[in-house]
Order: C-alpha cells, then structure tokens, then sequence
C-alpha cells in the first residue's frame, strides 16, 4: 500500500515517533542520550519549535512538538541525520540507525494535549525501565522529571504544560503528578498512536463528549474529531494544488533567482557575492525564505548554495519571512 505524504503547517501539533531499523537500540549509553538532547536544545530555538513532552527509550523516542516557521521535515531532518552520523562514527558502524519515515501524527489541542503529555511520559513506566512511578519521577530522560522541577531542560516549555494545571506553578505541579499518576494503570494507549485510528471511541470520557453523530473522517495521520480532520485535509489540499500550480507555471529555484534579481537590481552573482550590506542581505533572506516556504527547499541544500551553515541560512529564512511580511511582497 503506497505511503501517504506526511502533513504540516506551521504552528500544528504532531505526536513524533523515531524508531530504530529492525526494532535496534539507537542508544548504546548516556553518551548518546546526552547528544540527542544536546541536538534539539540547539534545533529547537533555532527553529522556534515548542516541545511540550518527550521520552528516550531505547530503541525509539517520543516527543510532542508545535512547529514554528521550519517545517517540520527540514526539523528532523538535520536532528535524525546529525545524531546517525555522530553515532556511526562513535560506535565504529555503519548503515541507516532509524527506519526509513519518523512517524508524524498531528493532533487536536484539546482534549488530547494533556494526554499525550501523560501517555508520552509514562513510556518508561509502561516498558519496564524504571521499576515504580517514583522512579519515574527521577528518570533523566524524559520531560516528566523536568515539569515536576526534578531536572533542568531550558528548551522544554514547561510553562505551557503547567498552565493547563493551575496558575500557582507548585499546586500546579502537584495536580499534574496526580494527573500522570492516575493514568499510570491505564496500560497501552493505541488510541493515541494511530495504528489506522485517529480517534478513540471508547477513550476518556472528554473525547465521548466530543462524539457527533452522523458520518466521520478519518485519517491515520491526524488524531482528532471530524471536524480537525477535515480541516487539516482542507489545508493539505490547499497547499499541494498551491504546488501544482507552481510546478505547472515553471517556478522553481531558478525562477526564484530571477525573481529576486529582478526585485532587487542585481545580477545572480551579485546574489551569492560575500557580502553583509543591507540590500545584499535583505535579497538573499527574501530568496531563502520563499525557497523554503514554497519549495520546501531544504536548508541543508541552501547552506551549501551559500556557503554557509545551516543555522545562518536559519535566520535568514526568519528574517526574510519577516521582511515579506511587512513589505507585502508576492513571488507571483
């Protein structure tokens, strides 16, 4: 059965799985585990992405992730590509380290914020790793030890999760550890994880309240009521017919040079002259930005157009969607 294209926008929720090729452990030790979460606390604000919960497990990772201006693919592109190659070469292996396709399921705020966080948070409990929910509160390697003040995560938003609790950050941790611990004997949640399901229809008693009758959508890549569903399919409907029309008028990157050499009076060497002058910086955040946002160019592919890292051509897509923005300024 062909694979459905993943789905994004900016600013949408999506529950993140990572699993090892062949169910293999893709951490050997703290050493990777200490990478790993080295890589999103640089690529999180870099990429003004939000993480509300995570857990390392040992042969996959969960986390809970609002995306920001960079699509989420380019996001795990560089995270999953940076640790493979870093742990092939600490490991003396070599070869692919997770399976082909993260699996990216994008999801209703409410009622399923909240129930990620507690399903993604109790994955050590669930799995055996750590022996009693006490210990859980202690493990490292999950974002639970982190809203209960246990352990430090500076790119974390833990304030965005504690205030669903309460105002008072301690009674809100405490009725977040109740939270937690009352889902705690609950078992496995296939409801939350997809599995041909997007919502659950003997789940907890906020999702029965959101039942509507008459027909429902469904999609495996999304978790929410009928009415999410649809229009997050609106939206993915939007955008590839968007493509289409671009691919069908010729626009590509090169058209995008022209564009902005036309734009901006300059020739396409004048583009990717060395240079930090206001026009010549101006110019080649406008290309980056619009090469990301209707390209979907990768930034590994503009750093090596530019000669420069991927967390410069970073900003520049920011600064470039920044400069669009208040110019008003249209590809075609």
């Amino acid at each position: 059965m062909p694979r459905h294209a993943r789905l994004d926008a900016a600013g949408v929720l999506h529950h993140v799985i990572i699993r090892g090729i062949e169910k293999k452990p893709i951490f050997s030790n703290n050493s990777d585990r200490k990478d790993f979460l080295e890589r999103l606390s640089i690529l999180i604000p870099e990429t003004k992405t939000s993480c509300y919960a995570w857990s390392l497990m040992s042969n996959h990772v969960h986390m809970l992730l609002r995306t920001g201006d960079v699509p989420l693919s380019t996001f795990m592109a560089r995270l999953l590509t940076g640790y493979a190659t870093a742990f092939n070469r600490r490991h003396k292996r070599s070869g692919h380290l997770f399976q082909n396709r993260y699996r990216s399921i994008i999801c209703q705020e409410d009622p399923y914020l909240k129930e990620l966080v507690r399903y993604i948070h109790l994955n050590p409990l669930r799995a055996g790793i750590v022996l009693d929910f006490e210990s859980l509160c202690l493990y490292p390697w999950s974002g639970h030890a982190v809203l209960l003040d246990n352990r430090k995560c500076e790119w974390q938003n833990a304030g965005a999760i504690l205030s669903l609790f309460g105002a008072n950050s301690s009674k809100a941790r405490a009725f977040y550890l109740e939270f937690v611990r009352s889902g705690s004997t609950r078992g496995r949640r296939p409801e939350l994880v997809g599995g041909g399901l997007v919502r659950s229809l003997g789940g907890w008693e906020e999702a029965k309240n959101l039942i509507r009758d008459g027909p429902m959508k469904g999609d495996e890549r999304i978790l929410g009521d009928t009415s999410f569903v649809m229009g997050i399919l609106a939206r993915a409907e939007q955008k590839m017919t968007r493509r289409y029309e671009m691919k069908q008028s010729g626009l590509d990157i090169v058209a995008v040079e022209k564009k902005i050499c036309d734009l901006y009076d300059m020739s396409r060497e004048d583009l990717y002259t060395r240079g930090r002058h206001k026009k010549l910086v101006e110019a080649r955040s406008v290309f980056c930005f619009w090469a990301v946002q209707e390209l979907e160019t990768s930034l590994i592919e503009l750093a090596i157009r530019f000669a420069i890292s991927e967390p410069a051509i970073g900003y520049a897509v920011r600064r470039g969607r920044d400069i669009v923005r208040k110019k008003g300024l249209k590809l075609y």
